[in-house]
């Protein structure tokens, strides 16, 4: 089997569909479906089911294409590695995340060392659910999302479900966070009674388990006032605008978020507990890092050192 072979298999793999699957190849349908058979009749095994809504893995395939993945991604970290850089086509690499500004950051600085001539690079600040979704499917390499006792039940089921694997970064603990001409802008701690007169502002998320897969620690609470948002600038300019608040990890990176906010310990008290959260990188349990992915997890891990 060639390598141009495992390759065509494992883009249909991905997109489910040969249609799909030849226009993202810049191939005619019958060509692949003609490499498809032969590589079928080679292996002695069909490896998928064709139908009316697309093609299916046969469970022969499904582990099949696990195995071929492996070791296409290891013949491309070799070119990758050793291959004159002016031979080679341009290279991807993605990354979707949860609102983390520290996310931002390494990825410029991981961007900065490669260079955008000869990559495609992208950046998705997105949905818990899209997170899991883009890494499960290929589209990013790389996820960053978080975990909590009250989530992580949840989480870890769509992490298996999706043959992903969860690596901790850092942990911390709850924080009030808010503009800095808000009421509560200069308490050295923020109890739960002390926001009830003011917008909890959220990040909206899709499916049906929205209650888990929020981006806001504790948000197993009951808020009076809630706003959803959809960007990371929304919710900025809410601050200022409704006196609303959020509540995170109190990793900020103020040159990306602006030195008008304030981030302020969250109180415990009696029946309002804080709650740990862990933050962490998913990928593919089968993924071989790229060369991008390798110096985005360093300079992730340099920034919590």
């Amino acid at each position: 089997m060639t390598l141009q072979q495992m390759h065509y298999l494992l883009e249909v793999a991905k997109s489910g569909s040969m249609n799909k699957a030849a226009e993202q190849l810049f191939i005619s349908q019958p060509t692949l479906t003609k490499a498809i058979k032969e590589a079928e009749e080679e292996l002695g095994f069909t490896i998928f089911i064709r139908n009316n809504r697309g093609v299916t893995l046969t469970k022969r395939g499904d582990d099949f294409v696990a195995d071929i993945r492996r070791v296409y991604q290891q013949y491309q970290a070799l070119m990758d590695k050793y291959a004159d850089p002016d031979s080679l086509s341009r290279k991807r690499f993605g990354v979707s995340t949860q609102h983390y500004s520290f996310a931002a950051k390494a990825f410029v600085e991981m961007v900065r060392q490669f260079g955008t001539l000869n990559y495609d690079f992208a950046y998705r600040e997105t949905t818990t659910a899209r997170v899991i979704e883009d890494v499960a499917s290929g589209k990013s390499e790389l996820g960053i999302l978080y975990r909590s006792p009250y989530n992580e039940r949840v989480i870890d089921r769509h992490l298996v479900d999706n043959n992903l694997k969860f690596t901790p970064i850092v942990k911390s603990q709850a924080y009030v966070y808010l503009w800095k001409g808000h009421p509560l802008a200069d308490k050295d701690a923020i109890r739960f009674a002390d926001l009830e007169d003011y917008p909890c502002l959220c990040f909206e998320q899709d499916g049906d388990d929205t209650s888990y897969m929020a981006e806001e620690i504790l948000s197993d609470r009951l808020y009076p006032r809630r706003v959803v948002v959809r960007d990371r600038g929304s919710m900025l300019n809410l601050m200022v605008g409704l006196g609303g608040y959020t509540l995170c990890s109190g990793i900020i990176h103020e040159a990306y978020n602006g030195e008008d906010y304030r981030c302020i310990p969250f109180k415990p008290e009696p029946g309002f507990p804080n709650q740990d959260m862990e933050i962490g990188l998913i990928a593919r349990i089968d993924n071989v890092p790229s060369a991008s992915a390798e110096v985005f997890v360093k300079t992730i891990k340099n920034y919590f050192k």
